[in-house]
């Protein structure tokens, strides 16, 4: 098994074969985990990430060893911490940019349901489909501080995912441990601390500054209402609890928090909410099919290029990790799309 950031010295990988990289950190990656992928990736190089300095080692062996195809198992955050080093990795030794892929392997999994890959029980009918069935699309990412990735955002969804890491560690190693993983541990979490937080919180004030081409408000349906919103102009100011920019609908779970991602490719999306938690509560089918539209509370853009800043500092999360706090980001649209492994995609869409 190739479990490190050592190929296997019997063979050089061909351009446009298959590795896979896993966090080796994430709860899920056990053993058993690993052993039954190195048992599956018959013909393709399996590698353990332990740390950020470990994947800049790895991406930069994965460039060099010419790989057509990387595929992440961990979750979002592996993901977007993969694709960036291996992208950086490429770009900085003028090699071609691999296509990306995604295996569910951590909790959340937002681009699991962008491209339609299964979990865990179905890793062999995953990887069988990868390569007899699979095609691949481009897709934009949001760049921030260096970083690609398929979401990030201010406010509450990074308290949720901090309150979420809080409750999991709390519960490990006892009889609850159960409660407080997957879904059931977000909804514990969000339940029991993040909700009756912002009970008693007031929202923070936000300011979104166009600083790139020209974006849009959008209305019911996704519709583009009011004027266009060109370099240098505000494009919202006042009080949030969340401001989050998307290049895909998802958050975890199947949550359709971005609906009108996909209509505009060559936008990133953006979403300022004022919802308290009870709306939110009250309105939770809605909101999670992404169906729900109130212009008092929530507020949709388009854009390329923004500058968010907010006051006081405010959690901040890339990706489904939670950063520092912080005052402000500048967000855009990255100038170059990646290839993503798509199972709804045919091959000869390639």
């Amino acid at each position: 098994m190739s479990s490190s950031s050592e190929p296997p010295k019997s063979s050089f990988p061909p351009s446009g074969g298959v590795a896979v990289v896993v966090n080796g950190n994430a709860k899920s990656v056990t053993d058993e985990v690993i052993s039954n992928l190195d048992q599956i990736l018959r013909g393709t190089d399996l590698y353990v990430s332990k740390s950020l300095e470990h994947a800049k080692e790895i991406s930069e062996r994965l460039v060099l060893q010419g790989y057509g195809t990387v595929l992440t198992g961990g979750g979002d955050g592996t993901f977007t911490v993969m694709v960036s080093e291996v992208v950086a990795a490429a770009d900085r030794l003028g090699r071609p940019r691999p296509r990306f892929g995604f295996i569910k392997l951590g909790t959340g999994n937002a681009l699991a349901h962008v491209v339609g890959v299964g979990g865990t029980n179905d890793l062999a009918a995953d990887i069988r489909r990868l390569k007899e069935e699979a095609g691949s699309r481009k897709i934009g990412l949001v760049e921030v501080d260096g970083t690609l990735t398929p979401f990030c955002g201010f406010g509450v969804d990074a308290e949720m995912l901090a309150d979420y890491a809080h409750v999991k560690n709390q519960l490990a190693n006892t009889p609850l441990q159960r409660l407080g993983q997957g879904l059931g541990g977000y909804v514990l979490s969000s339940v029991g601390r993040t909700l009756p937080r912002q009970m008693f919180r007031s929202m923070f004030h936000c300011r979104i500054t166009n600083c790139g081409t020209t974006g849009l408000r959008l209305g019911a349906g996704g519709r583009p209402i009011g004027k266009p919103i060109e370099y240098g102009e505000v494009i919202y100011e006042g009080p949030a609890r969340m401001v989050g920019a998307a290049t895909i609908p998802y958050f975890g779970f199947g949550m359709r928090y971005f609906p009108h991602a996909e209509e505009y490719p060559e936008k990133m999306s953006l979403r300022v909410t004022t919802m308290g938690p009870i709306e939110f509560a009250r309105n939770i089918k809605a909101i999670w099919r992404g169906e729900y539209e109130n212009p008092s509370h929530v507020f949709d853009f388009v854009a390329t290029d923004v500058l968010v800043q907010v006051d006081p500092p405010i959690a901040f999360q890339v990706g489904g990790d939670v950063r520092r706090e912080r005052r402000e980001a500048r967000l855009r649209l990255s100038p170059k799309p990646i290839r993503l492994v798509d199972f709804y995609v045919p091959p000869r869409s390639e």
